[in-house]
Protein backbone atom coordinates (compact mmCIF):
# COMPACT_ATOMS: atom_id res chain seq x y z
CA UNK A 1 0.00 0.00 0.00
CA UNK A 2 2.78 2.14 0.87
CA UNK A 3 4.77 1.67 -2.49
CA UNK A 4 1.09 2.39 -4.54
CA UNK A 5 0.87 5.40 -2.76
CA UNK A 6 4.21 6.99 -3.53
CA UNK A 7 4.11 5.81 -7.14
CA UNK A 8 0.57 7.70 -7.33
CA UNK A 9 2.29 10.80 -5.58
CA UNK A 10 5.23 10.70 -7.88
CA UNK A 11 3.11 10.26 -10.70
CA UNK A 12 1.29 13.97 -9.35
CA UNK A 13 4.32 15.33 -8.95
CA UNK A 14 5.81 14.40 -11.93
CA UNK A 15 2.72 15.45 -14.18
CA UNK A 16 2.39 18.76 -12.13
CA UNK A 17 5.95 19.40 -12.95
CA UNK A 18 5.51 18.53 -16.89
CA UNK A 19 2.89 20.80 -17.09
CA UNK A 20 4.08 23.89 -15.49
CA UNK A 21 6.93 23.10 -17.95
CA UNK A 22 4.84 23.00 -20.70
CA UNK A 23 3.37 25.86 -19.78
CA UNK A 24 6.25 27.97 -19.80
CA UNK A 25 7.18 26.80 -22.55
CA UNK A 26 4.36 28.18 -24.46
CA UNK A 27 3.99 31.47 -22.54
CA UNK A 28 7.62 32.43 -23.52
CA UNK A 29 6.56 31.73 -27.21
CA UNK A 30 3.57 33.95 -26.95
CA UNK A 31 5.76 36.67 -24.98
CA UNK A 32 8.85 36.86 -27.75
CA UNK A 33 6.56 36.57 -30.56
CA UNK A 34 4.41 39.90 -29.27
CA UNK A 35 7.67 41.87 -27.70
CA UNK A 36 10.59 40.61 -30.35
CA UNK A 37 10.89 41.40 -34.24
CA UNK A 38 14.57 40.97 -36.34
CA UNK A 39 16.30 40.16 -32.86
CA UNK A 40 15.16 43.78 -31.64
CA UNK A 41 13.00 43.77 -28.36
CA UNK A 42 10.14 46.03 -27.45
CA UNK A 43 11.80 47.44 -24.14
CA UNK A 44 9.15 50.29 -23.74
CA UNK A 45 5.85 48.27 -24.30
CA UNK A 46 7.11 45.82 -22.29
CA UNK A 47 8.19 48.38 -19.43
CA UNK A 48 3.93 50.18 -19.51
CA UNK A 49 2.75 46.50 -18.55
CA UNK A 50 5.38 44.40 -16.88
CA UNK A 51 2.40 41.86 -15.35
CA UNK A 52 3.17 39.27 -18.55
CA UNK A 53 7.01 39.00 -18.04
CA UNK A 54 6.63 39.09 -13.97
CA UNK A 55 3.88 36.09 -14.32
CA UNK A 56 7.00 34.25 -16.62
CA UNK A 57 9.25 34.27 -14.17
CA UNK A 58 7.17 33.17 -11.72
CA UNK A 59 6.30 30.00 -13.75
CA UNK A 60 9.93 29.47 -14.14
CA UNK A 61 10.54 30.14 -10.57
CA UNK A 62 8.64 26.89 -9.44
CA UNK A 63 10.04 25.04 -12.60
CA UNK A 64 12.94 21.76 -11.28
CA UNK A 65 14.50 20.07 -14.89
CA UNK A 66 17.06 17.84 -14.18
CA UNK A 67 20.20 17.95 -16.25
CA UNK A 68 19.92 14.04 -17.08
CA UNK A 69 16.52 15.83 -19.26
CA UNK A 70 18.65 17.22 -21.71
CA UNK A 71 16.51 18.88 -24.15
CA UNK A 72 14.08 20.15 -21.31
CA UNK A 73 16.75 21.37 -19.43
CA UNK A 74 18.88 23.19 -22.23
CA UNK A 75 15.66 24.72 -23.33
CA UNK A 76 14.10 25.29 -19.71
CA UNK A 77 17.23 27.35 -18.79
CA UNK A 78 18.19 29.36 -21.90
CA UNK A 79 14.96 30.69 -22.01
CA UNK A 80 15.23 31.53 -18.62
CA UNK A 81 18.32 33.51 -19.83
CA UNK A 82 17.09 35.46 -21.88
CA UNK A 83 13.82 36.36 -20.18
CA UNK A 84 15.72 37.49 -17.43
CA UNK A 85 17.96 39.58 -19.13
CA UNK A 86 14.82 41.48 -20.27
CA UNK A 87 13.67 41.58 -16.72
CA UNK A 88 17.18 42.90 -16.22
CA UNK A 89 16.90 45.76 -18.46
CA UNK A 90 13.09 46.43 -17.71
CA UNK A 91 13.88 47.00 -14.14
CA UNK A 92 16.54 50.00 -15.40
CA UNK A 93 15.15 51.13 -18.27
CA UNK A 94 15.16 53.22 -20.09
CA UNK A 95 19.21 52.81 -20.46
CA UNK A 96 21.92 52.34 -23.27
CA UNK A 97 23.51 49.31 -22.55
CA UNK A 98 23.38 46.50 -19.82
CA UNK A 99 26.25 47.48 -18.87
CA UNK A 100 25.21 50.78 -17.63
CA UNK A 101 24.06 48.21 -14.66
CA UNK A 102 26.75 47.58 -12.21
CA UNK A 103 26.55 43.76 -11.98
CA UNK A 104 24.24 42.89 -14.05
CA UNK A 105 25.44 39.49 -15.21
CA UNK A 106 27.12 39.12 -12.16
CA UNK A 107 25.08 40.33 -8.83
CA UNK A 108 21.52 40.58 -10.12
CA UNK A 109 19.94 37.23 -8.61
CA UNK A 110 16.85 35.72 -10.20
CA UNK A 111 14.69 32.95 -8.60
CA UNK A 112 14.43 30.09 -11.65
CA UNK A 113 14.02 27.04 -11.15
CA UNK A 114 13.45 27.51 -7.43
CA UNK A 115 17.33 29.09 -7.38
CA UNK A 116 18.90 32.43 -6.47
CA UNK A 117 21.09 32.39 -9.05
CA UNK A 118 22.65 35.26 -11.73
CA UNK A 119 23.35 35.27 -15.07
CA UNK A 120 26.74 34.13 -15.13
CA UNK A 121 25.47 31.09 -12.93
CA UNK A 122 22.99 30.45 -16.11
CA UNK A 123 25.49 30.54 -18.65
CA UNK A 124 28.83 29.01 -17.15
CA UNK A 125 27.71 26.86 -14.72
CA UNK A 126 24.40 25.05 -15.36
CA UNK A 127 24.91 25.43 -19.35
CA UNK A 128 28.74 25.29 -20.55
CA UNK A 129 30.33 23.52 -18.03
CA UNK A 130 27.41 21.15 -18.08
CA UNK A 131 27.03 20.06 -21.61
CA UNK A 132 30.90 21.97 -23.19
CA UNK A 133 28.92 23.26 -26.56
CA UNK A 134 30.23 26.14 -28.15
CA UNK A 135 26.53 26.92 -29.87
CA UNK A 136 25.11 28.25 -26.38
CA UNK A 137 26.80 31.23 -27.43
CA UNK A 138 24.81 31.70 -30.53
CA UNK A 139 21.48 31.62 -28.28
CA UNK A 140 22.16 33.23 -24.91
CA UNK A 141 20.88 36.95 -25.99
CA UNK A 142 22.74 39.02 -23.30
CA UNK A 143 20.54 42.05 -24.38
CA UNK A 144 23.01 43.87 -26.65
CA UNK A 145 23.33 44.43 -30.56
CA UNK A 146 27.25 42.45 -30.56
CA UNK A 147 24.88 39.17 -29.23
CA UNK A 148 23.57 36.73 -31.70
CA UNK A 149 20.01 38.02 -32.16
CA UNK A 150 17.17 36.57 -29.72
CA UNK A 151 14.02 34.79 -32.14
CA UNK A 152 10.78 35.49 -31.81
CA UNK A 153 9.61 31.93 -30.45
CA UNK A 154 10.82 29.89 -27.30
CA UNK A 155 13.52 27.47 -27.26
CA UNK A 156 11.28 23.92 -26.98
CA UNK A 157 12.70 20.26 -26.17
CA UNK A 158 11.35 18.88 -29.52
CA UNK A 159 13.40 21.00 -31.50
CA UNK A 160 16.17 22.53 -29.25
CA UNK A 161 19.18 20.70 -31.05
CA UNK A 162 17.88 22.04 -34.53
CA UNK A 163 17.23 25.68 -33.08
CA UNK A 164 21.06 25.58 -31.66
CA UNK A 165 22.58 24.57 -35.23
CA UNK A 166 19.90 26.68 -36.93
CA UNK A 167 21.47 29.87 -34.92
CA UNK A 168 24.83 29.00 -34.66
CA UNK A 169 24.69 28.29 -38.54
CA UNK A 170 22.96 31.91 -39.07
CA UNK A 171 25.22 33.86 -37.23
CA UNK A 172 28.65 32.07 -39.08
CA UNK A 173 27.18 32.93 -42.14
CA UNK A 174 26.27 36.43 -41.32
CA UNK A 175 27.45 39.71 -38.93
CA UNK A 176 28.96 37.12 -36.62
CA UNK A 177 31.60 36.93 -39.20
CA UNK A 178 33.81 39.63 -41.76
CA UNK A 179 35.58 37.69 -44.91
CA UNK A 180 38.20 39.99 -46.36
CA UNK A 181 39.41 37.51 -49.02
CA UNK A 182 42.17 40.44 -50.17
CA UNK A 183 43.61 40.90 -47.28
CA UNK A 184 43.29 37.00 -46.22
CA UNK A 185 41.34 37.39 -42.96
CA UNK A 186 38.52 37.29 -40.98
CA UNK A 187 37.38 39.10 -37.82
CA UNK A 188 34.95 37.64 -35.77
CA UNK A 189 32.79 38.56 -33.02
CA UNK A 190 34.81 39.44 -29.57
CA UNK A 191 33.03 36.04 -27.99
CA UNK A 192 35.01 34.10 -29.62
CA UNK A 193 37.98 35.68 -28.15
CA UNK A 194 36.32 35.50 -25.10
CA UNK A 195 35.70 32.11 -24.69
CA UNK A 196 38.49 30.49 -26.74
CA UNK A 197 38.31 27.59 -25.07
CA UNK A 198 34.82 26.84 -26.10
CA UNK A 199 35.36 26.75 -29.59
CA UNK A 200 38.82 25.33 -30.10
CA UNK A 201 38.04 21.79 -27.80
CA UNK A 202 38.92 18.84 -29.14
CA UNK A 203 41.57 20.23 -30.63
CA UNK A 204 40.51 21.70 -33.49
CA UNK A 205 41.49 25.17 -34.30
CA UNK A 206 38.77 28.31 -34.15
CA UNK A 207 38.90 28.37 -38.42
CA UNK A 208 37.87 24.82 -37.95
CA UNK A 209 35.07 25.27 -35.70
CA UNK A 210 33.54 28.63 -38.17
CA UNK A 211 33.99 26.11 -41.57
CA UNK A 212 31.57 23.58 -39.82
CA UNK A 213 28.54 25.54 -40.13
CA UNK A 214 30.01 28.03 -42.72
CA UNK A 215 28.85 28.02 -46.51
CA UNK A 216 31.44 29.47 -48.01
CA UNK A 217 34.35 27.85 -46.23
CA UNK A 218 37.32 30.23 -44.65
CA UNK A 219 40.60 29.03 -45.88
CA UNK A 220 42.96 27.32 -43.22
CA UNK A 221 45.73 30.43 -43.97
CA UNK A 222 43.27 33.48 -43.21
CA UNK A 223 44.59 35.62 -39.82
CA UNK A 224 41.80 35.20 -37.60
CA UNK A 225 41.07 38.65 -35.46
CA UNK A 226 38.19 40.53 -33.59
CA UNK A 227 36.27 43.47 -33.92
CA UNK A 228 34.81 45.29 -30.63
CA UNK A 229 31.55 43.66 -29.52
CA UNK A 230 28.73 46.27 -29.62
CA UNK A 231 27.14 46.82 -26.28
CA UNK A 232 24.54 49.13 -27.39
CA UNK A 233 20.66 47.81 -26.43
CA UNK A 234 18.87 45.52 -28.78
CA UNK A 235 15.65 47.81 -28.27
CA UNK A 236 13.66 48.02 -31.36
Amino acid sequence: MKVYSFLIAFLITFSATAQDLDFFFTQTNSFLEKHVANGKVDYTTIKKNQSELDELLKIADGIAVKVTDANNYKSFWINAYNISVIKGIIDNYPTKSPLDTSGFFDRTTYSLGGKEITLNDIEHKLLRAKFKDARFHFVLVCGAIGCPPLINEAYMPNKVEAQLESQTIKALNGNFLKVNTKKKKVEASEIMKWYKEDFTMNGITEIDFINKYRTEKIPSNFKLTYFTYNWNLNKQ
